[in-house]
């Protein structure tokens, strides 16, 4: 069972789109993820503007690849390097602390996602 990092479960992110490294909607990883896809995130416009100036462009569709594009607002994984770069530059998008996994724990203090903790009402 992958845990978050809060300690408990690891909830989904989103289905619509499916999102994550095996695209079942969670923000897991494994050795082959080169990537680290481990932050759910909520898009907001300056970052997927940011991700799009350093050549990530996440809101052009990509059909053949089932990919409707994002647009602020959506939720995502995000691999863990590009949230962090986002967050040296003051662009970081919130996240959802109970879909991500544990892993990120490696990379980031709770102290400092818990700043960009998005609480769904």
């Amino acid at each position: 069972m992958a845990l978050n990092v809060l300690g408990s479960q690891l909830q989904p992110c989103c289905f619509a789109p499916k999102t994550g490294y095996f695209r079942d909607g969670f923000c897991k990883t494994t050795q082959e993820d080169t990537g680290t896809h481990i932050i759910c995130a909520i898009m907001t416009s300056e970052f997927l503007n940011f991700t799009k100036s350093k050549g990530n462009d996440l809101s052009t569709p990509i059909p053949h690849w089932q990919f409707p594009g994002l647009k602020a607002g959506d939720k995502w994984c995000l691999c863990i390097s590009r949230w962090l770069e986002a967050l040296k530059y003051n662009v970081a998008p919130p996240v959802l602390l109970s879909a991500c996994q544990e892993k990120a724990l490696d990379y980031v203090t709770l102290d400092v996602l818990k700043q960009y903790d998005f609480v769904e009402n």
